[in-house]
């Protein structure tokens, strides 16, 4: 991975459903939510996917927020909320 580069991870059904599990890309300062955004403009048919409600988010193995800063060189994962009984 490039130091200009976020690198993005998709786990458990988000990974089935947007047939991929890990892409790349470059950007400067941002956040989660705002990657989400550039995912669905980039690919429209994971718009239903990544909008149904609640996705997680971490960053450099952490759990974070939506509007935590995300910058080159990081990690960010984003996976299911799960839910059980």
């Amino acid at each position: 991975m490039h130091s200009d580069s976020i690198n993005i991870l998709f786990f458990a059904r988000l990974r089935e459903e947007l047939n991929t599990h890990q892409l790349t890309i470059t950007g400067s300062e941002t956040t989660p939510a705002v990657i989400l955004q550039q995912l669905i403009a980039e690919h429209p048919q994971w718009q239903a996917t990544l909008e149904r409600a609640p996705v997680l988010c971490a960053i450099n193995h952490t759990m974070a927020a939506l509007d935590h800063p995300v910058g080159p060189g990081d990690e960010v994962g984003f996976f299911p909320m799960v839910t059980g009984g």
